[in-house]
């Protein structure tokens, strides 16, 4: 029997579209391994949120394989010594694994690379971020002509299928028991609430797709109203890979499915990708080096307005419905995390770094490129982003996109107040004793804002 090969699984917890997969196959008898690193990421460790997804996506993986024939191997430990140590012991001849591109994932294959043979293979994106150029020969930092140059060699290859069966070793190594990695909370469990909105995995994530397929045409305006199901909620299935951006492509690219506008978006995780690829510290640098210098309030003298924010007690309906969405389910819906996000950082002016380290731990669709890209372009500090003086009036958004029906679901308080009164009860002399003023009123919140931004310009 040949010598056996590791299967390196990452963020592409999948066994369809899968070229690490097929090529391990094709090698020889194939080890599957998830290696939970806290080391290497360092600050970027995974979010608690995330953890808790990823604890059902390797139970489901873990489930899939084994109806293949092999299993999931889990380790722990910093990933360059745990892989060489493993690699050592199983005699395997090689390693196979997707491209990352975070910092810390391209460092590491780097590092694995010098000790043991490894071998990358692209899947997770349309196309391998950095290989579309411009015409003078540079990456894209700008979405618009990135896109269009991506739709210009669409579609991707089309998705292969999963192996039907996976050659095993003579015999496994040991592996860690997920339970013991204790990755979901306890005392209290605040994720109970997760399960009735996910069903992380391979199978739930085709099943998310199935869902949206009718829905897609929609998804222009839809993706905007927060009172109905207009977003996708793939973005969590395709944060870990468990399902292909090829595959969902293939599914929509139809003109009779007028699905344009939701490829766009899938588009924009190729772009966020091609961005941290040439700015590695864009989660904690200012693509803009104009804004290092804006004089943001101390978080010490803030901590108050940073702690209503985070709980839904900001006196604003629209940004309270969305963060407690945020800790009841792990994801907010996308037009809300904007106005949320603008709100931290131009109404309580803080720093826009606070708000992504937030969302960080509470998202189960937490993604680098993807968190650091969308909060740089709403502080106006990205390499391509809004303007920092164009500041979300929340009230008028909340009305503009009819959030009444979101804003009665997550904050209770508000249930009962019909028609205009709910995005502003105070306006309208209904705000119940139980839900508090604003915190700061919006004519004010801009006033400083502006005058902060004005300070940068002399």
């Amino acid at each position: 029997m040949a010598d056996p090969v590791i299967l390196w699984f990452r963020r592409d917890l999948r066994l369809a579209d899968q070229a690490a997969l097929l090529a391990a196959c094709a090698q020889g008898p194939v080890i599957p391994v998830y290696v939970l690193d806290d080391e290497t990421p360092r600050h970027r460790r995974m979010g608690a949120a995330s953890r808790w997804w990823l604890h059902h996506s390797l139970a489901s993986l873990d489930a899939d394989l084994r109806k293949r024939g092999s299993r999931l191997i889990l380790r722990r430990g910093k990933v360059e010594d745990v892989l060489t140590a493993l690699a050592a012991d199983t005699a395997a001849a090689s390693i196979h694994a997707l491209h990352h591109y975070e910092p810390w994932w391209r460092n590491a294959e780097a590092a694995i690379g010098k000790r043991v043979p490894l071998t990358l293979h692209d899947g997770n994106y349309l196309s391998p971020p950095g290989v579309l150029r411009t015409g003078g020969g540079q990456p894209y930092r700008i979405f618009t002509p990135f896109w269009r140059a991506l739709r210009e060699i669409m579609p991707p290859p089309g998705p292969a299928a999963a192996p039907q069966v996976i050659p095993a070793p003579v015999s496994w190594p040991h592996s860690d028991r997920l339970e013991d990695w204790a990755l979901l909370p306890t005392a209290p469990d605040w994720a109970d609430g997760f399960a009735a909105e996910w069903t992380p995995g391979e199978t739930g994530a085709l099943g998310r797709l199935d869902d949206f397929v009718d829905r897609a045409s929609a998804y222009d305006e839809a993706r905007n109203l927060p009172s109905i199901e207009g977003c996708s909620r793939l973005s969590a299935h395709l944060h870990f890979g468990e399902i292909s951006p090829a595959t969902i492509w293939h599914r929509f690219d139809d003109p009779q499915r007028k699905a344009d506008a939701y490829l766009r978006e899938l588009a924009w995780r190729d772009y966020a990708q091609t961005v941290i690829l040439q700015l590695p510290d864009y989660g904690r640098v200012n693509g803009r080096a104009q804004l290092d210098a804006l004089a943001w309030r101390d978080l010490n003298d803030a901590k108050g307005d940073f702690a209503a924010w985070k709980s839904g007690k900001t006196g604003y309906p629209i940004v309270d419905a969305g963060m407690r969405q945020l800790w009841a389910t792990g994801w907010m819906h996308n037009r809300v995390r904007m106005i949320a996000a603008s709100f931290l950082i131009k109404h309580l002016l803080i720093d826009w770094r606070h708000g992504e380290q937030w969302f960080w731990d509470t998202l189960v669709d937490a993604d680098y490129g993807n968190n650091a890209v969308n909060w740089q372009w709403v502080a106006g500090s990205g390499v391509d982003s809004n303007m920092f003086v164009r500041i979300m009036a929340p009230l008028s958004q909340s009305e503009k996109f009819d959030a009444g029906d979101y804003i009665r679901r997550w904050v209770p308080e508000l249930a009962h107040l019909r028609g205009p009164a709910v995005h502003d009860p105070d306006a309208f002399g209904c705000r119940p004793k139980d839900y508090p003023t604003k915190i700061i009123e919006h004519r004010a919140g801009r006033e400083r804002a502006l005058a902060a931004f004005a300070t940068l310009n002399g």
